[in-house]
This record gives C-alpha cells, sequence and structure tokens, in this order.
C-alpha cells in the first residue's frame, strides 16, 4: 500500500513539475505583473469595501474565471499561435499605467491592466485564443469604478428621475399632500431628498454586470442578449423608484427612524431580489415566445409540404 502511494506521489510531483517547467514563463510574468499592480489592486479593493455603489467588483473577477472555466473546453480547442503583437499591447498598457500614476487618474492605472492581461493572451497564445476569451476578459471592465467625472453625470439624471417617479406615484395614490423640488421630495412635516445613495446607480451598474454574464451564459443569440442587458435601465430605474415611494410612505406616517438602518437596506436587498427575478422572468417569455413561433414554422411547414 505504501508503495503505491509512494508511486502515486512521485507521478503527482512528476506531473506538477513538468508543467511548471513548461510553463513557467507565463507563470513569472503573473507574478512579476502581480506584483507591479499591487498598490493599484490595493486601492481598488478598498474602494469595493468602502465604497457600496462597488461592492459588486469583488464577485466580477470570480464571475469572468468562472465563465473561462464554463467554455474552457472550448477555449482550449482554438489552436494557440503566439503573436509579438501581444508585447506591443502589453507595452502600451504599462504606458498607461505610467500615465495614470504621474497624473493620479486611478481609472487609466486600473483599465490598463485588462490591456496588460489581453497582450499577454496574445504574446502566448495569439489572436484567435484572444477572441475565445474576449468576453470574460472584457467583463473585467465592470470592476473598475467609473471616472468621478462621468459617475456624476450619470447620478444626478437618476436623483431627478427616481424623485419625479415617486412623486407621480405618490400623487396618483392621493395619500397625502407632496411636493417636488429637484431631487427632494416635501411632505407634510418631512423633507426627503433623494441622494447619490438613493439615485440607483447601485443597483444599475449591478444589475447590468449581472445581466451581462447571465446572458452570456444561458442565451446564444447576441440580440437577446443584447435586450436582456439593456432591459436592465428601465427595471433599475423603476425599482428604485418604488423604493423611493417605499421611503416616503414609512417617512410619512412612521417618521425618519423607520426608513433607517436596516429597513433601508433591507429595502434595497428586497428590490434588487425582485429586479433579478424579473430578468429571469423576462428570458423565459422570451424562450417561451421563440419556441412558440419556431413551433408555428415548423407546422406551418410541414402543412405546405
Amino acid at each position: 500500500m505504501q508503495t503505491i502511494d509512494s508511486e502515486f506521489d512521485l507521478r503527482t510531483y512528476s506531473q506538477t513539475r513538468s508543467w511548471v517547467g513548461e510553463h513557467w514563463p507565463v507563470l513569472l510574468l503573473a507574478l512579476v505583473t502581480l506584483a507591479l499592480y499591487a498598490p493599484v489592486l490595493g486601492r481598488l479593493m478598498r474602494q469595493w469595501y468602502d465604497d457600496p455603489n462597488y461592492s459588486h467588483g469583488f464577485f466580477v473577477p470570480l464571475l469572468s474565471a468562472y465563465l473561462i472555466w464554463n467554455r474552457w473546453g472550448k477555449i482550449k480547442a482554438v489552436k494557440s499561435r503566439p503573436s509579438g503583437w501581444g508585447a506591443i499591447l502589453v507595452a502600451g498598457s504599462l504606458a498607461v499605467l505610467y500615465l495614470g500614476s504621474l497624473g493620479s487618474e486611478l481609472f487609466l492605472q486600473r483599465i490598463s491592466l485588462v490591456g496588460v492581461i489581453a497582450g499577454c493572451i496574445v504574446y502566448f497564445a495569439g489572436w484567435r485564443r484572444l477572441r475565445a476569451v474576449a468576453f470574460p476578459v472584457a467583463f473585467l471592465l465592470f470592476m473598475i469604478p467609473l471616472p468621478a467625472v462621468i459617475f456624476n453625470q450619470i447620478v444626478f439624471p437618476l436623483q431627478l428621475l427616481a424623485s419625479r417617479f415617486a412623486t407621480s406615484c405618490l400623487e396618483t395614490l392621493n395619500l397625502f399632500p407632496i411636493l417636488r423640488e429637484g431631487n427632494r421630495l416635501i411632505l407634510d412635516g418631512y423633507t426627503l431628498e433623494v441622494v447619490d445613495a438613493c439615485s440607483g446607480i447601485r443597483s444599475l451598474s449591478s444589475l447590468i454586470a449581472l445581466a451581462t454574464g447571465y446572458s452570456y451564459l444561458a442565451e446564444r443569440r447576441i440580440a437577446i442578449r443584447a435586450f436582456l442587458v439593456l432591459a436592465m435601465v428601465p427595471v433599475a430605474i423603476v425599482s428604485n423608484g418604488i423604493r423611493v415611494v417605499i421611503t416616503a410612505l414609512l417617512v410619512n406616517y412612521y417618521g425618519f427612524r423607520a426608513a433607517e438602518g436596516f429597513m433601508h437596506s433591507f429595502s434595497g436587498w428586497a428590490i434588487f431580489l425582485v429586479s433579478v427575478m424579473l430578468l429571469l422572468a423576462l428570458h423565459g417569455v422570451i424562450r417561451k415566445i421563440l419556441r412558440r413561433r419556431t413551433g408555428l414554422r415548423l407546422t406551418t411547414g410541414a402543412a405546405t409540404s
């Protein structure tokens, strides 16, 4: 028994050693890249932890790795043809990293990492292999926070949309008087402001990332993939508006304390889960419609023949 175990251990050790010997340039380059981007990745993960708008960033690399693992058979079947153009792409990405560090521009520093990964794939495996993993690599862009200038341009219109939607719903219900001034809702004795955290940017960015990954795994048709992703924009806006309506009702009848703390967090998670269920339901309805159309075409073709 000991002899069998020792032979197994020796065989495993020799296989591991041969694999490391074959791929040592890739492993060495990966270690160098991690060391080079350690400060950038450290600040990035700190922002994921501190900023709830980008907390989904923790899951993006994991989902990207899963997407590669899920299609690994097809990816491995693509013939590897290393290309020197990958070195040029890596050099250009490192130049972007250097420029970003000079100007303290975090977005440039972070996005250069995706370029380095793409360049390494081209250098060691070629353009065809990069095309095979293009989606999982591009999916990593969802983990990078937007520049503050672009973020602010998106947040303020979302605040206005949420406040307008909530005001329209509350005026339709006609339960109590309400007045809107910009992104502020003036109730009887209370003023509710739709701040950045309530703008819907958090659920919008998370839902779009989730819908993109889900559609890639569950749907082959590109048009339907794009539709599912785009559909999350109105879903996120409407669901966040409903959350503002619920908050306004709680504040009006029970005061600010009732809408803070647990209830505020719970309503956010509940609305997000409902949005995810709407994504799955929407995809299910589309599939059912397409199956019916396909069945009708087959039936019509059989009847004609």
